[in-house]
């Protein structure tokens, strides 16, 4: 059996296609589906809108003081989302003043370290020089020399 020369070995088209990826059928299925109302869902349940216990007043005359609810409200199926207990939302700032706060403190930092270099002092001392370079301490000839008395 005479062997091929490998120049005349070429790949095969398919395999230089790279690959599609495609999502799992069910997720297709469930993100098309996602505003779809269906009435018969949890048996009939009414369910409330959405509303975080964070931000109900927590000064109200509810009948469960920690979570904010009167007895016998209907929950919220994603009630274990809305609780008390959930994640807290922060709404002390908006993203803009973060960011512009944050901006300040790197302005503030940055701007300190260039008023500091600038007003550093320098060495406030003149470099330590030994008599005759330190030569024979340090390994004799052609070795790097401390400064000598000579040189200064």
């Amino acid at each position: 059996m005479p062997l091929r020369p490998l120049t005349a070995v070429r790949p095969l088209p398919h395999l230089l296609l790279k690959p599609r990826v495609l999502p799992p059928r069910t997720q297709i299925r469930c993100l098309t589906q996602a505003d779809v109302e269906d009435p018969g869902m949890n048996g009939g349940y009414i369910n409330p809108p959405p509303e975080k216990r964070q931000f109900r007043d927590p000064y109200g005359d509810w009948w469960d003081k920690q979570e904010r609810r009167n007895f016998g409200e209907p929950l919220h199926e994603d009630h274990d989302i809305l609780g008390v207990f959930s994640p807290y939302e922060y709404t002390h700032f908006t993203a803009r003043k973060g960011f512009f706060l944050m901006g300040c403190f790197i302005t503030t930092v940055l701007g300190l370290c260039g008023v500091v270099s600038l007003y550093y002092p320098d060495r406030p001392s003149t470099p330590r020089t030994f008599p005759g370079g330190l030569d024979r301490e340090l390994g004799g000839k052609g070795t790097i020399l401390a400064p000598s008395d000579e040189n200064a």
